[in-house]
């Protein structure tokens, strides 16, 4: 089973700028090229979620592009109030469209390139999603169970998650594989519409409150 992230939309300006004034975030989240902290070379990540609390441990040395793309996501407020929008029993949990269809839109083309899979995706390592070659952008998932046919694929490990594994497990999955190849989320509409889309249809679904970076 394939882990691939939406398709790439072209940015539209036109949905950002009102009047003279252009919209800005925390962290500046609406200019993806401004976020470029390199990481630690191993640092935590604490995930607040509808079902507890988990922590990751990323380390740099396994995948040096995803660690520091996750620490600036992190670090900004990315993942804040966004849902596991894709959860499929006994294969990985998917999530990393942020809530907010305008902060999504200019992530959609911020791509990072490839890096070397150096560890293989086990159960509790973190990946993030692709669309194909050096198409990395916001889109990680955890695998609940041993998954080294996607090693082959490209998909390089950087974190794995260190405690909380079984509030992890327990997030929501009846909605199953997502549109069209199942009834769940659609991608493109998360990705167009937000947490609006998803709490009106997919009203179960739990979600990250925050994530911060462990000092």
């Amino acid at each position: 089973m394939r882990i691939q992230a939406s398709v790439m939309f072209a940015f539209d300006f036109a949905l950002f700028i009102f009047g003279a004034q252009t919209l800005s975030w925390a962290g500046d989240l609406s200019n993806p090229a401004s976020l470029n902290e390199k990481a630690l070379d191993v640092y935590k990540v604490k995930f607040d979620t509808s079902q507890g609390t988990f922590e990751i441990e990323v380390h740099r040395d396994w995948a040096p592009n995803g660690a520091d793309r996750f620490y600036n996501l992190v670090k900004n407020g990315f993942y804040n109030d966004t849902r596991f929008f894709r959860v499929i029993k006994g294969f990985m949990v998917q999530f990393g469209i942020n809530g907010n269809p305008k902060i999504s839109q200019v992530w959609r083309n911020a791509n990072i390139a490839d890096d070397p899979v150096e560890e293989s995706n086990l159960r509790g390592f973190v990946t993030f999603a692709t669309a194909g070659p050096n198409t990395r952008t916001t889109q990680v998932f955890i695998n609940y169970g041993d998954n080294p046919s996607l090693d082959g694929q490209g998909f390089a490990p950087f974190g794995k998650v260190i405690s909380g594994l079984d509030v992890v497990q327990h997030l929501y999955s009846n909605y199953g594989e997502g549109a069209p190849r199942g009834e769940g989320p659609d991608q493109s509409r998360v990705q167009t519409e937000g947490n609006a889309y998803l709490q009106k249809n997919f009203p179960q679904l739990d979600y990250i409150k925050k994530a911060t970076i462990e000092k």
